[in-house]
């Protein structure tokens, strides 16, 4: 019988492209119904690695992709969410969360797959309520998936009956090395090992390539997982490209470790059941397993090694250190490392008004250079921050995401505003009042040193209600507006009465004292602003228990942790105020 090899190339193509298709919509579905509780469950990864490992299980399960948790772990350790410690159990989890599929497709879910997507599409297109839809969206994804194998495996059938496709695969059956390679490079090309799995269950289940065949595909489809990660990973963070190198030292251990024994783990498998597709199921999962047991205890151990193998490298002040391209299509990941590069900016914004501080505690000239550098590093990172945000937003977001987004921001064009004040006009008046040799009264500077000292204040407090995303330390720092207001228009006055005595130093400094003033009430409207859009819009919902938290003169520990990696002594001072 003659094959019909245009048959074939359409319904192969065809199959995978719905394959591919159904696991991104079912992605997508997921990802809106988990929303907050993905990124949570990701950040939450505690000490045990056992914890890590039930996690990269979970995720792989529902996003059906090990390669694309690689590539969200990549992303994460980058922006430091997480350590390389924490995801190498992640990465084994999900390696364990592909076989899931497998042992589905051995199960005949492929016969059902239409049945899914009857059941899914009315609730996708019919549902009111957004969750209810994103619901209908997963089921339509998830028969896709089974779909697109059961159309692969009616297209492929007709080669049983073709020398020439046979021959081909007995060579590839006789080169194991070969194999592993192949499997390795289409794995990579189509970014799914769940698909090439499926492909190979339909070879072996057909009897177009015996169960030793089907193992070496199996491992080189596993190498092929690895290797996105590792493309993902160029030009990250040190801690990113261990990640990457970790997920593909694992997999070339596992495979140089089973290869050579592959004949006896087939003669296993066999004495199992006599399904191939079962037997094909099996290898990948006891393969995945018996990965994960092998090297789950020696986790801290090879951490280890990778860090020593890949030294951290330094990164230049002004690249994010949060933003990373390989989460953005999951929003609310995105969202959460986009709420970090903020905090770390905040940071930044504290220290250069904490510079305009000093500059008028010692009257050194060097603090102008300071802010002036440090104005053009915030510039680039405020650039970089809302331009992430706005590719955030043209994702499928949901209301409380892109409410979360927007506040985000919106608190950053706040924080910009405070820089720009620093640096094009408190950082001006200050320069002439050096330029000049102007000083100001004893009581003059006595007092806006006190001014100054409730503006650090209450941005201190600002930056641990961003920090924390806590609403009752929003609210808190709100009530020291007025109270800076208050002692604004109390000074502004005694001012005025210095010179109405006649007083020289208050004469000749008045100018750039008023206007001083009047830039002092202007950063704390903007600190003030920031703080009802944390209330508002970040941390709705979120309510002290225990009352309203006492005022805290010290800043919090994690805008230090998140500012630039500056010198200790500085860190020091601004603690300190």
């Amino acid at each position: 019988m003659k094959t019909n090899w245009l048959y074939v190339f359409f319904g192969f193509f065809g199959g995978i492209g719905i394959l591919l298709y159904g696991i991104q919509v079912m992605g997508d579905g997921l990802q809106k119904i988990l929303g907050r509780q993905l990124r949570t469950l990701l950040e939450s990864i505690t000490k045990k690695p056992i914890l890590g490992v039930l996690a990269g299980v979970l995720i792989t399960i529902l996003f059906q992709s090990s390669t694309a948790t690689t590539v969200i772990l990549v992303g994460l350790t980058n922006a430091a969410v997480i350590t390389l410690r924490q995801s190498m159990p992640v990465i084994l989890g999900a390696d364990i969360g592909t076989t899931v599929t497998a042992q589905l497709i051995a199960l005949k879910f492929t016969e059902l797959s239409l049945l899914i997507v009857g059941i899914g599409a009315p609730i996708a297109f019919f549902a009111k309520k957004d969750r209810h839809l994103r619901f209908g969206q997963t089921l339509v994804g998830f028969g896709f998936l089974f779909l697109g194998l059961k159309i692969i495996g009616d297209s492929l059938k007709p080669l049983q009956s073709s020398p020439a496709f046979t021959e081909v695969l007995l060579f590839v059956s006789r080169s194991p090395l070969l194999a592993v390679a192949a499997s390795a490079a289409v794995t990579f090309l189509i970014h799914s090992s769940a698909a090439v799995m499926g492909i190979i269950m339909v070879l072996a289940g057909y009897g177009l390539i015996d169960l030793n065949a089907a193992v070496y595909l199996l491992l080189g489809s596993n190498m092929g997982t690895s290797f996105t990660a590792l493309l993902a990973s160029i030009g990250s963070r040190r801690e990113a490209q261990r990640v990457a190198l970790a997920h593909f030292l694992s997999k070339l251990g596992g495979t140089a470790i089973f290869f050579p024994f592959v004949p006896w783990f087939s003669l296993f498998l066999a004495s199992l059941t006599h399904s191939v597709t079962f037997q094909v199921a099996n290898a990948h999962t006891f393969f995945n397993v018996g990965l994960t047991a092998l090297f789950l205890p020696f986790s801290n151990l090879g951490s280890r090694f990778i860090t020593w193998f890949l030294p951290e490298k330094k990164i230049p002040e002004q690249e994010p250190k949060f933003l990373r391209e390989e989460v953005i299509t999951m929003p609310s990941v995105a969202i959460g490392l986009a709420h970090k590069e903020t905090i770390r900016i905040s940071a930044g914004t504290l220290r250069m008004v904490w510079y305009i501080k000093r500059a008028l505690e010692t009257g050194n000239p060097d603090y102008m250079d300071r802010i002036a550098y440090k104005e053009k590093v915030m510039d680039a990172l405020f650039r970089a921050a809302v331009d992430y945000l706005t590719r955030v937003l043209r994702q499928p977001l949901n209301q409380d995401e892109q409410g979360y987004a927007m506040g985000l921001i919106r608190i950053l064009d706040s924080l910009e505003k405070i820089n720009d004040m620093v640096e094009r006009d408190i950082k001006y008046r200050i320069e002439t009042k050096l330029n000049q040799g102007v000083d100001f009264s004893s009581l003059g500077k006595e007092e806006l040193m006190i001014l100054m000292e409730a503006l650090m204040r209450g941005m201190r407090m600002t930056h641990k209600a961003l920090v924390q995303n806590n609403s009752c330390l929003a609210e808190d720092a709100v009530i020291q507006h007025p109270r800076n207001v208050a002692l604004i228009l109390e000074f502004r006055q005694n001012h005025i009465h210095r010179l109405t005595e006649g007083m020289k130093e208050s004469e000749e400094s008045s100018n750039l004292h008023l206007e001083l003033l009047s830039g002092f009430q202007q950063l704390s409207e903007i600190i003030r602003n920031i703080d009802l859009i944390i209330f508002d819009e970040l941390s709705k919902g979120i309510r002290c228990l225990d009352g309203p938290p006492q005022q805290n003169d010290q800043p919090p520990d994690s805008p230090n942790e998140a500012a630039e990696g500056e010198e200790g002594r500085e860190k020091d001072e601004i603690r300190n105020g």
